[in-house]
Order: structure tokens, then C-alpha cells, then sequence
């Protein structure tokens, strides 16, 4: 290699470099010294887009990093978002086989005991929240009233559509539901699948008592199912009311068991209850 080109060309860098240098301060110099403010309009327009060109390059690296970092977060965001939603539609699934499940059994407990079906009632679902257990007494509270269409003497059943009370009064908002325990209950019933009649009758222990009127030899036992009967003319009939545990005895849902309930709606005659 030539050395007199390499120093012609180390010379030229060592002088742009000069001027580089030079350069501000002189631009300074006219600022402050000899301002002209046409001049400096002018050079505005040629150093501010080069000021703005050097600073996005200076910037660009925080600025990607700044998007990256909001990115990485989004994305943290939406994993989180997306595990809770499997969280709730698993739960979602497995309480639509539960309902499955109880559809089924609900299907096969109608068939084995020629119950009907209460299609014909406009219902209400409403929530348990107050379960009032005194002496002799079983109470409780849901959160559906009056202004719900409710009145007293409607038939409350669990979701297995199994009675387990009747409403006593209304409040706008709520009502509160006899228990089939309480010793005030006192309810015409018939044997599943039969024609055999008698009347359920809380005692306010955890199983009300059942005694049998058109038939005096018919012994209940075990296992024995009552539906509600209309003889009385007070509920509608063929409701489930539990299983018999032995010769008076009868398994029924408790309040404490339920969460909510479903109230048929029916017409309800009020003299009965005044």
C-alpha cells in the first residue's frame, strides 16, 4: 500500500473531524455573539430533522425495550386471563354433569314412582339465606318475594324436585318457608304408586311422621315413596315428599341441606291460610 494515499487520506478524516468540531462552535458564536436570525431559521431546518433522526436512533434500543417489556406483560396478562377462564369452565363443566347426573336420576326416580311432571307451573328459582331452627320449630328464609309473583301456601321443592316446604308469608323481596319438619306442617300425601292416602305431619325432629286413613291395614315400610295429594285441595299433587325409614318415619331434605330452591307458582287459595 501507497503510504502517501494513506496519509492523503488520514489527513482528510483529521480535518472533516476538524470542522465537525468546529462546527457548533461557531453556530454558537453567531447565536450569541452576531445573532441572525435568518440564518438560524435556515440552519433549524437542517439540524432539527438531523437532531430528531440521531435521537430515534440513540432512543430506539429503550424505546424496543419499553415495547417489549409491555408486550411481555400483555402476554403475562392474557396467560393469567386465560387460566382463570379454564379454571371457571372446568367449573362449568363439571356443573353441567352434575346437572346431567341429577337429570338422569330425577328421569328414573319420575318413572319408578309414576310422579308427574309439574310442567304446568310457572316456577322461580331463589336462593337459601337463612335457616331458622327453633324448638319444635324449622324455618327458613329465600330471596324471592311478592314482587316475584309469590304468595303464601306455594310449594318450595329442592332441585331434585323434592318438596321440603311452603311458603308462610311474603315480604317484598323474600319469604319464609315452613319446613316439612316443623310441627306446625301438616300435609296430605299418597303412596307412590298406589291409591293409599294419609297425611305427614312435622314434629319438629329431623323426620316428621306419616299416618294412613283410607287404608287401615297398609303398613308402610322401608323405602316406601310419598308423593303430595290434592284430597285436601290445598297443594298439587304428585310432588316427591321423601322415603319412609320405617312404619311412621319419613327421610325428607332438611333445609340445611339446600342452597336454592324452586317455587311453583300456582293459584293458591288464601282462605286456607288465614
Amino acid at each position: 500500500m501507497n503510504p502517501k494515499k494513506v496519509s492523503s487520506r488520514l489527513h482528510t478524516i483529521i480535518k472533516s473531524a476538524f470542522v465537525a468540531a468546529l462546527l457548533p462552535i461557531i453556530l454558537i458564536y453567531i447565536v450569541v455573539a452576531k445573532p441572525d436570525y435568518r440564518f438560524m431559521n435556515g440552519a433549524a431546518h437542517v439540524i432539527l430533522p438531523i437532531a430528531n433522526g440521531v435521537g430515534n436512533v440513540i432512543t430506539w434500543p429503550i424505546r424496543a425495550g419499553g415495547n417489549l417489556v409491555r408486550d411481555i406483560r400483555d402476554i403475562s396478562n392474557l396467560r393469567q386471563e386465560n387460566e382463570e377462564l379454564r379454571t371457571r369452565l372446568d367449573m362449568a363443566l363439571a356443573r353441567k354433569n352434575e346437572c346431567d347426573v341429577a337429570l338422569v336420576e330425577n328421569e328414573r326416580l319420575i318413572n319408578e314412582l309414576d310422579i308427574k311432571r309439574n310442567t304446568e307451573y310457572e316456577t322461580v328459582v331463589a336462593d337459601v339465606i337463612l335457616d331458622n331452627t327453633a324448638v319444635n320449630h324449622e324455618t327458613f328464609l329465600i330471596d324471592r318475594g311478592a314482587r316475584d309473583g309469590l304468595k303464601t301456601g306455594m310449594v318450595v321443592v329442592s332441585f331434585d324436585n323434592a318438596m321440603v316446604g311452603i311458603i308462610m308469608d311474603t315480604g317484598a323481596h323474600y319469604s319464609r318457608v315452613r319446613a316439612l319438619t316443623d310441627s306446625n306442617t301438616n300435609i296430605a300425601v299418597r303412596v307412590a304408586g298406589s291409591d293409599v292416602y294419609g297425611f305427614l305431619r312435622g314434629n319438629g325432629a329431623t323426620s316428621p311422621t306419616v299416618g294412613f286413613f283410607n287404608d287401615p291395614k297398609f303398613q308402610g315400610g322401608k323405602g316406601t315413596k310419598l308423593v303430595t295429594s290434592s284430597i285436601s285441595g290445598i297443594l298439587p299433587p304428585d310432588i316427591f315428599v321423601g322415603t319412609m325409614q320405617n312404619t311412621s318415619d319419613v327421610d325428607i331434605l332438611s333445609p340445611s341441606q339446600l342452597s336454592s330452591v324452586i317455587v311453583f307458582k300456582f293459584n293458591v287459595n288464601q282462605e286456607n291460610y288465614k
